[in-house]
């Protein structure tokens, strides 16, 4: 794997900018999310069908079940009763040890879930997983110190 920089386009070396999630309430969604982590909703991108939280410089987006059909993806929108399957997750850093376990109870208490308690990886972070209430899940993470290479884990998978 290559340890280049990202490829540059015309306009720029290429970053990752919004991460959207499909919400069955736009509102209340990005509302836990802005509750937890205290991010600021993006006014200017409102709109009947999407919120937009700033992240800390990547743009955290909530479209509603409609944006399925808008962006062509109406096949794979999930049952109204059924959890969508996890294809991806995101995680936030946070600033100790502490504030993982702090973060951890206070999502619990806003209505999400404790999918893996907090616990050392093998790559030196300390870290949980959680899912928001409508399921999604996403990851809050505290860097312990230099990240440990996979060859010298001892591990195999």
């Amino acid at each position: 794997m290559s340890q280049q920089p990202a490829t540059s386009t015309s306009a720029g070396a290429a970053r990752l900018a919004y991460v959207n999630l499909f919400a069955r309430d736009i509102v209340a969604l990005s509302g836990f999310y802005a509750a937890l982590f205290g991010f600021e909703e993006v006014l200017a991108h409102r709109s009947p069908i999407y919120r937009c939280l700033n992240a800390g410089g990547i743009e955290l987006g909530f479209n509603d079940y409609k944006a399925y059909a808008l962006l062509d993806l109406a096949p794979r929108q999930p049952e109204p009763d059924r959890l969508a399957p996890v294809s991806a997750y995101f995680t936030i850093e946070l600033s100790s040890i502490e504030a993982i376990a702090q973060t951890a109870a206070r999502a619990t208490s806003l209505g999400g879930r404790l999918v893996k308690a907090p616990y050392a990886t093998y790559y030196n972070a300390w870290q949980a997983v959680l899912s928001d209430p409508e399921g999604n899940v996403f990851r809050i993470n505290h860097r312990i110190g230099p990240r440990t290479p996979f060859e010298q884990t001892g591990l195999s998978f």
